[in-house]
């Protein structure tokens, strides 16, 4: 896009903004380009990545291309207590940045999502796994949530749409050495703003919400068969994310220095004979929803026999 092109778009769109009763809220429309983008998630580690089928609470998924998703229903968000911390492709998980958990769609690819009660709609890219709670259709980061202004509420009904040729520039992109794509020919893509398409109110039926509640075991698999157990209790934590028990302690020591990617790990001896057992956890977590979205990463990353404990 040359520069008066881009100068005028972004004219017609302030004019949009304005017509829409929007000018309270101003947002420029800034592209982003897709070669240093793609190299910033792959020096990060971020990787594309589709994922093999699994099966949570009952509930199985299959990861795939689909180029064709648009979906409607609730959004959550998730915040500070995986700032930091390793999304399901590999990145740096960052609050602040417009980026979005999905249970089947590539990592990474983008998708636009509107909030179908107050009609403002943000591109974000998809580089996360979730959420699993029932009706729940995406989980967008803290500052996703803020655009498209759920944050203080905690969900809200949404539309989501992948948009297929910036999703294949994407992925082009990720899987070339050079990180560019010709399926995207200037070689930008817009995505980490927000865009106010229409004040539409939609009526929402509206229910009490639920804490998420656990059976005393699940299963989850990927291409082995996995499982977990999940404590039964609803009480707060602190809980700990299990990912194996070792006679040898070297053997602990280097599950926990894989593990360092998700987060704290700490490896525990204990005694259930004459001799010893390592175990290696990550954690503390405070609730058991945060300890499953943990395991669900470790899962993704194709660990087997994980388990949320209790503190002993």
């Amino acid at each position: 896009m040359t520069i008066l092109k881009r100068y005028k778009f972004q004219l017609g769109f302030c004019a949009l903004l304005l017509l829409s009763g929007c000018a309270s809220e101003p947002k420029e429309f800034a592209y982003k380009n897709l070669q240093e983008e793609v190299a910033a998630i792959k020096e990060d580690g971020g990787i594309y990545k589709v994922g093999n089928p699994y099966t949570v609470l009952g509930q199985s998924y299959t990861p795939k291309e689909d180029y064709d998703y648009e979906e409607v229903g609730m959004a959550s968000w998730y915040g500070d207590d995986f700032h930091n911390k390793r999304t399901a492709n590999g990145e740096t998980y960052d609050m602040r940045a417009v980026t979005a958990a999905h249970r089947t769609l590539p990592l990474p690819s983008i998708v636009r999502v509107t909030n179908l009660e107050n009609g403002k709609s943000i591109i974000a890219r998809v580089n996360d796994r979730g959420p699993y709670v029932k009706n729940r259709i995406i989980d967008l980061s803290e500052k996703g949530a803020e655009l498209l202004g759920y944050k203080n509420k905690g969900t809200a009904k949404v539309k989501v749409e992948i948009l297929e040729k910036e999703s294949r520039a994407i992925k082009e992109a990720m899987l070339s050495p050079t990180n560019s794509s010709k399926t995207y020919g200037n070689n930008t893509i817009p995505y980490s703003n927000t865009q106010t398409v229409s004040n539409t109110k939609y009526e929402i039926s509206t229910t009490t919400r639920r804490p998420l509640q656990y059976t005393s075991e699940i299963t989850l698999s990927s291409n082995a068969n996995t499982n977990v157990s999940i404590p039964s209790s609803t009480e707060e934590g602190p809980f700990f994310v299990q990912v194996g028990a070792f006679a040898d302690y070297d053997k602990a020591k280097q599950m926990a220095d894989n593990m360092k990617r998700f987060g704290n790990v700490t490896i525990y001896e204990a005694y259930l004979s004459k001799n010893g057992v390592y175990r290696v956890r990550l954690g503390a977590y405070q609730s058991k929803a945060e300890a499953m979205k943990i395991l669900d990463r470790v899962l993704d990353y194709g660990h087997s026999d994980v388990t949320i404990v209790e503190q002993e």
